[in-house]
């Protein structure tokens, strides 16, 4: 299988596995880290273009899990997250990781906030390396082993 499609096929699994799960992801720590995890994933290469956002836009306008909460405020904090990153990427990382964390003692969320993380870095067709190491670490922050996601 090419990895296009072992990429496509992964993204695939991982948002049919959210909705499955939608029920139990309605938290204000759930939102936060998911628009974390985003933010995270978009700066991952130290650059966010503007793809990169259209990615998430896209992902918080279909997304059924994140149609829970409110676009604009999704928009917000992922916005916000963005800032500290491009801000100075080193801090940011670490107040981004510390807001995925929130959601460490609740195993569904911190898992569904990872494959949020591998469905926007897939939605390009190119789940790069930068993108998979951010979130090897945020599974590290989460006490999630990587392994469960293939990273």
């Amino acid at each position: 299988m090419a990895l296009w499609d072992r990429i496509r096929e992964s993204a695939s699994q991982m948002q049919t596995q959210l909705i499955a799960k939608k029920h139990d992801l309605k938290s204000g720590a759930f939102r936060d880290a998911s628009m974390a995890m985003c933010a995270l994933v978009a700066a991952a290469d130290g650059t966010i273009d503007a793809a990169e956002r259209r990615r998430v836009a896209q992902l918080i306008a279909s997304n059924e899990v994140l149609g829970a909460f409110d676009a604009e405020d999704l928009r917000r904090r992922f916005e916000d997250n963005l800032a500290k990153l491009t801000a100075d990427f080193d801090f940011g990382k670490v107040s981004v990781l510390q807001e995925i964390a929130k959601t460490k003692k609740k195993p569904a969320e911190a898992r569904a906030v990872v494959q949020i993380g591998i469905v926007i870095g897939g939605a390009d067709g190119d789940f790069d390396k930068t993108e998979q190491s951010v979130v090897r670490e945020a599974c590290y922050a989460l006490d999630l082993p990587p392994h469960e996601f293939d990273l």
